[in-house]
């Protein structure tokens, strides 16, 4: 039986009455953005109970001179078939919405496109933010990459970020938990892919309970930002303009990159991060067919003969006559290459990749990617 205190969690926003009060000037606050600008959509994951739904609810109720959407969806309910009819119908989806006095809006939208989310705002306007909460064991790149591809059709919202909300007292417990053989654990992976970790209820736990479960983090993600709070009370700025899969992500990736340290698995059988560097350039093309092979063709084995599998993938590259960094994203099967305003100095050219996934070898990784380079040298 559910925790009374957990589904009261999980209730939808009620309209609540806030007493007008002055703005006050923040670091973060942009200029409202123009009709042809593009919304950030920050996906919000994480398991029933960690304090999702805390955190929009904080979100949705303070005054911070935003005007943000959040939409509690319900992505991984009902069959394809339910979801296909749901598509058909023109995208009708949302069912419900509450306008809240500081400008934002709380919805649920059945549906796994984004024909809902666009309807929606043509009906009620444009958003600064859109927020997104997926249900507790749905996997977010699913979810990340329907609005990463969409993005490249001309949409006018784009993907921000994935923020995943931690249990501080349960967290490793889920983790912990054994899968049927072949299948990945659902709290590890929302980890994997999280741009943002918010450790919740930090204090229910004793301080070596919480080292533990941030070690835990740390292993499965070396690259993840880790704040941690309690009743999910976060500075916004912490949440939105992440850029994480944006140009505008290269320097403080580049940062990132090095200061990443290999670290042990933390859990048997986990999702690790694998850092490698490669001096030099290569072409286009020889990035493209080393990715390829290890997230497509799954060519790329361990020592056991086990393919690797990744789930995200982050990088910056040195391509040949480019003289900006170019960075690589990717999340399962889909990836992308963009360049950034990061100039590269002489003589520092160096390709360094961070992958996040099962059955990783780093000097394996390694090898591949300079035999891929020297294949074509050698044949050019």
């Amino acid at each position: 039986m559910e925790d009374a205190s957990m589904d009261e969690e999980e209730d939808c926003p009620e309209l609540i009455p806030i007493k007008e009060q002055e703005i006050k000037d923040s670091a973060w606050r942009d200029v409202q953005p123009s009709d042809s600008a593009k919304i950030p959509v920050t996906i919000i994951t994480g398991y029933l109970g960690a304090g999702k739904t805390t955190l929009l609810n904080y979100i949705l109720t303070e005054q911070h001179n935003k005007r943000i959407a959040v939409i509690l969806n319900e992505f991984g309910e009902g069959s394809a078939l339910e979801k296909s009819l749901a598509v058909s119908q023109g995208g009708e989806l949302y069912e419900e919405w509450l306008e809240l006095r500081n400008g934002c809006l709380c919805c649920s939208v059945k549906d796994n496109g984004l024909k809902a989310i666009e309807n929606l705002m043509q009906k009620k306007g444009k958003f600064d933010y859109i927020l997104l909460e997926t249900t507790g064991l749905a996997d977010p790149g699913a979810v990340a990459s329907m609005f990463w591809v969409d993005a490249e059709l001309g949409s006018d919202i784009y993907l921000d970020g994935i923020v995943s909300v931690v249990d501080a007292k349960y967290g490793l417990q889920h983790l912990r938990e054994e899968k049927p053989s072949g299948l990945i654990n659902e709290a590890a992976r929302q980890i994997a892919l999280a741009d943002l970790i918010i450790i919740n209820k930090i204090d229910l736990v004793p301080q070596e309970a919480l080292m533990n479960l941030r070690t835990a983090v740390r292993s499965i993600n070396g690259l993840v930002k880790i704040i941690e709070t309690q009743r999910s009370r976060v500075d916004l700025s912490d949440v939105l303009d992440l850029h994480a899969f944006d140009s505008v992500s290269g320097k403080s990736l580049q940062q990132k990159l090095l200061l990443q340290e290999a670290l042990q698995p933390h859990l048997d059988k986990s999702i690790v991060t694998s850092t490698f560097e490669v001096q030099g350039s290569s072409t286009e093309e020889d990035l493209n067919e080393f990715i390829q092979n290890l997230l497509w063709e799954k060519t790329l084995k361990d020592k056991r003969g086990n393919p690797m599998e990744v789930i995200r993938l982050k990088g910056l590259v040195s391509i040949k006559d480019k003289p900006h960094q170019v960075i690589v994203q990717g999340i399962h099967e889909l990836y992308d290459l963009e360049d950034t305003t990061v100039r590269w100095k002489e003589d520092e050219r160096t390709n360094r990749l961070v992958l996040i996934g099962r059955n990783l070898d780093k000097d394996i990784l390694q090898d591949a990617f300079i035999a891929t380079m020297k294949k074509r040298e050698e044949n050019g």
